[in-house]
Formats: structure tokens, C-alpha cells, sequence
């Protein structure tokens, strides 16, 4: 009797924007190899180019120090955006998240700028009752802590459906059509990507400002308490995410 032959699902390709290098996927990354995908990483702030466009299945865009109007220190913004833009128009899954979040909701012409106090800690963001009902927040909490340590915001693309919000700022993920996702918030961070963050002047400058000098250990403290729920959540959001981008279930 023939075998009936098994076929290997095919290899997803997976582009990874980074805008400094202490702020890789983390637990978004275990996701993305868990399912096969084969990632590549450009790191935009070192000056690498951007690939040509429509090699990918998907498009992951970290966070950064770096305003998405800070275009004259960092001119690159400018490409970057006009590559995220014409790929979210070609179709392609993207998902963005604090400074990829922002870049998302500019490249597709909303306004970003700083907010009048930065947010920084860790801290409960609730689900819009379009959030409860989504595809990919669906399967969070209505509330749920998250790792802030931003001082922009943005408003919501033309279009967009906001998922969840935060007592201090109202728009900390949105979905435009089904594939493109953006968090404000941060839960794919690691232990030691955390300490990382704490040695970046523009990070340590947001964190004081909020919580004072030497509020790092605070904040490692109520890190570390939450950490296995955060990264829970982390691969209950990107999973469901990454399986409709790479598999379409």
C-alpha cells in the first residue's frame, strides 16, 4: 500500500525591523521560529537598507529612542515609512509595536507626537469592546498589564478599529483591515532586553521623569512579578497574529 507522502509547509518569510539593537521581538521572535518562519532582521538606526519590496510574508516593526518626526536626525524615517505604506497597500501582514506602532499609524497618515507626559511603568491597558471581539485581542483579558516606557502618542489612522486603550493614553492598539496590528505597549520584553533598555540615555531620561531618580529598581521589581504573565500574553496576541499572517487559520 503507498504511503501518501507528507509535504512540509512552506517556509513563511518574515522581515524584522529594528530601530536599535537592544530591542529585538524577544518572546515574538520564539513565536515567529516556533511556526517555522524564517526571519530577517534589518537595523535601521546601523545604517542597513531596506530590502526590495514584496520578498515577504510579513512585516515585524520594533520599538526605538527615535520620534517618527525626528526625520532630520534620522533620516531613514522617511524610507521606512514609504516602505511600510506600500506594503500594507500590497497586502502584506504587519504587526508594530511602541515606535512600530506609531510608525504604522504614520505611515498611513495619522498625526504622532509627543504626549504631554510620558507613560512609563507597568501598567493595565483595557480592550475596547472591539478588542474583546477581535480575531487577535480577542483571546486577552478585558484588562491586562503591560511594560510602558514611551513618551509619544499618535492618532488613529483614517479607518483604523481601536483595540484597547490606557487611563493615560487613549490609543494603545488599533487594527487596520485584518492584517495590520499595532500595540503601543509592550509584552514580548525579556528579562534581559529590560536591563538592556535601562542603559539607553532616552529610556533612563523617560523613566525619571515619571518615577524619579533610581526608579529602575522599582521598575525591575514589578517587571520581574509580571514577567510570565506579560509573555503569556505576549504569545496569546503575536500567536494569533502570526497564525493568520503565515497560515491563514
Amino acid at each position: 500500500m503507498d504511503r501518501q507522502a507528507t509535504v512540509a509547509p512552506p517556509v513563511r518569510n518574515v522581515l524584522v525591523l529594528q530601530h536599535i539593537a537592544c530591542e529585538p521581538p524577544g518572546v515574538f521572535e520564539d513565536v515567529l521560529r516556533e511556526r517555522g518562519a524564517a526571519l530577517e532582521r534589518v537595523e535601521l538606526d546601523e545604517g542597513e537598507r531596506l530590502p526590495s519590496p514584496g520578498g515577504h510574508d510579513a512585516i515585524v516593526v520594533m520599538g526605538g529612542p527615535m520620534g517618527v518626526y525626528d526625520t532630520e536626525a534620522f533620516p531613514w524615517l522617511v524610507a521606512e515609512q514609504r516602505f511600510l505604506r506600500a506594503a500594507i497597500d500590497a497586502g502584506t501582514a504587519v504587526f508594530g509595536a511602541c515606535l512600530g506602532a506609531q510608525l504604522v499609524a504614520g505611515c498611513l497618515g495619522a498625526r504622532v507626537m509627543p504626549a504631554p507626559v510620558p507613560e512609563v511603568g507597568i501598567l493595565d491597558v483595557v480592550l475596547t469592546a472591539e478588542g474583546q471581539a477581535d480575531a487577535v485581542t480577542g483571546g486577552l483579558p478585558e484588562r491586562f498589564p503591560v511594560l510602558q516606557w514611551h513618551s509619544d502618542t499618535f492618532d488613529l489612522p483614517a479607518g483604523a478599529t481601536l483595540l484597547a486603550s490606557s487611563e493615560a493614553y487613549a490609543n494603545q492598539a488599533f487594527r487596520v483591515g485584518t492584517a495590520v496590528y499595532a500595540v503601543q505597549f509592550h509584552v514580548e520584553v525579556t528579562a534581559a532586553m529590560l536591563e538592556e533598555w535601562a542603559a539607553v540615555p532616552a529610556y533612563e531620561a523617560a523613566l525619571e521623569r515619571v518615577l524619579g531618580p533610581g526608579a529602575f529598581a522599582a521598575l525591575r521589581e514589578g517587571f520581574t512579578a509580571a514577567a510570565g504573565l506579560m509573555q503569556a500574553h505576549a504569545r496569546a496576541l503575536f500567536g494569533a497574529w502570526a497564525d493568520a499572517a503565515l497560515t491563514g487559520t
